[in-house]
């Protein structure tokens, strides 16, 4: 018998997650007040796309009963981080992915002339989703992205750790 793969349990476990959520009653909302969580992060967590650190646990579990030793374990493991390429098939994702390609290159244009030329980090990233009344008293989504910036740098060989390392080796000097 084969082993399980990692995808298979990363989706057997988030399966898990999301029937504790729903057993829960409570929204990503909810869960996110009461763990000082954004309301993404949580649902990360959730699908097994973030990694649950050591200090939230007890929060996450206060928030959902339903843990078991066992998801909060495993919740705790680095993820594979990963999506199912069929997701673009929903109108919402399809609809995100539209206006990040209709805006990408204008909101780039922007980064570059704030804050020069770098990008937004996806890992020292917050995200969360909020629902607003518009001026038209009809509800709207706000998207937060809220990445760091980074900056490209300028690749001079005596910044490239690697480069020196072989130079003092070939000079016979000491590490």
């Amino acid at each position: 018998m084969e082993a399980p793969s990692s995808s298979s349990i990363k989706a057997r476990t988030a399966a898990e997650l999301q029937a504790v959520k729903r057993k829960s009653g409570k929204t990503y909302g909810q869960i996110a007040d009461e763990t000082g969580l954004t309301n993404v992060y949580v649902a990360q967590l959730l699908r097994r796309q973030a990694q649950l650190k050591p200090v939230t646990a007890p929060l996450l579990r206060a928030a959902l009963p339903g843990l078991t030793d066992e998801l909060l374990h495993e919740m705790m493991q680095p993820p594979l981080r990963s999506y199912d390429p069929n997701l673009i098939q929903d109108p919402t994702v399809y609809r995100l992915h539209e206006a990040v390609m209709h805006f990408g290159e204008s909101i780039k244009e922007i980064v570059n002339e704030e804050f020069g030329d770098g990008i937004m980090s996806a890992i020292d990233f917050y995200c969360s989703v909020d629902k607003v009344k518009g001026v038209d008293g009809k509800d709207r989504v706000v998207l937060t992205f809220d990445g760091k910036y980074l900056p490209y740098t300028e690749q001079t060989t005596e910044h490239m750790v690697s480069r020196l390392r072989k130079q003092d080796k070939q000079e016979g000097k000491p590490e």
